[in-house]
């Protein structure tokens, strides 16, 4: 005979009902009693029994406040990154445009500013157009510069627009000397394997000539094309040698074509040639500091005016 079981599903239900009951009630007294003591039982559950809860939901505000400023943060502090970014390039060409003013201003009517714009295109890397042309005075093998020097020269011309090789072509060649023009060479473009390993070589220096590196040179003006005095580069060290004959040095160039916008065409004034460019490009004579000051010469007393020998007695 199975053992007999009370019924619990009955007790259960009697006492949900009393609880209801009872909350019901305690409920509507606490309606019916007086605000004030509404306000210190309310108090009074805040910081019992609701203390950990209340706490709980303000750090999870203060998180959320932080979060929102965090990302405030983040954006403003992205947005003044982009700004600068941007302007530094504008800032790097601004500099450029002033000191090619400042060049223009220097050279008068023989130089003719432009603009250079890159093709862009496959087997065009060392050409750029020109946005002058013959209507402007431009010729063919005009000489192109910039503020900081030799650029390259006009190849083609048309009425409006010509089209220049920079010295990474493999074209381009100049005849360049030492500012004192003791050293005399030919200055040849060498194509690396990418185009930022392109350079200049300085080529023909006699074996017995060995040049220092941060030798400053210039063109020599020999030939029909490039006057004598445009900036090219400097020396930077020795690239080859063939014994007992000749030497050759890279040299680095005074222009980076990669970054150049506006240049400057030489097309000289009133039909005549340009010869001599040398003061464009010379460095300029260091200032005196203020202990180098030479002292003043010391006075030099006037001598006595020379007078006859006495007679004699």
């Amino acid at each position: 005979m199975p053992p007999y079981e009370v019924d619990g599903s009955e007790e259960r239900s009697r006492r949900d009902l009393v609880l209801s009951a009872a909350w019901v009630l305690a409920s509507v007294i606490l309606l019916v009693l007086p605000l004030p003591v509404q306000q210190g039982i309310s108090s009074g559950l805040r910081a019992t029994v609701l203390a950990p809860f209340i706490w709980t939901q303000e750090s999870l505000n203060r998180t959320r406040i932080r979060a929102v400023d965090i990302e405030m943060l983040q954006a403003r502090y992205d947005s003044t990154v982009a700004l600068l970014a941007s302007q530094a390039p504008l800032g790097a060409e601004n500099a450029r445009l002033r000191s090619l003013l400042e060049l223009k201003e220097r050279t008068g009517p023989a130089f003719v500013s432009a603009s250079a714009i890159r093709p862009g295109t496959r087997g065009s890397e060392s050409m750029f157009l020109l946005d002058v042309g013959s209507e402007h005075g431009v010729s063919v093998n005009d000489p192109v510069v910039a503020a900081e020097g030799l650029v390259g020269l006009v190849r083609e011309v048309g009425p409006r627009s010509s089209l220049a090789l920079d010295w990474t072509h493999p074209d381009f060649a100049v005849m360049a000397m030492s500012l004192d023009g003791e050293v005399l060479g030919i200055v040849e473009a060498r194509t690396g394997a990418f185009r930022e390993q392109d350079r200049l070589v300085l080529d023909g220096i006699p074996f017995y000539t060995s040049l220092e590196p941060g030798l400053v040179l210039v063109t020599s003006g020999q030939g029909a094309v490039f006057p004598r005095g445009i900036r090219v580069g400097t020396v930077l060290s020795l690239a080859e040698t063939e014994a007992g004959w000749r030497r050759g040095y890279w040299v680095e160039p005074a222009v980076r074509v990669g970054s150049v916008t506006h240049v400057l065409v030489i097309t000289g004034e009133e039909g005549l040639p340009v010869s001599d460019l040398a003061h464009l490009w010379a460095p300029a004579p260091p200032e005196p500091l203020e202990g180098d000051a030479l002292p003043d010469p010391e006075p030099v007393e006037p001598e006595p005016p020379a007078t006859d020998a006495d007679p004699p007695p």
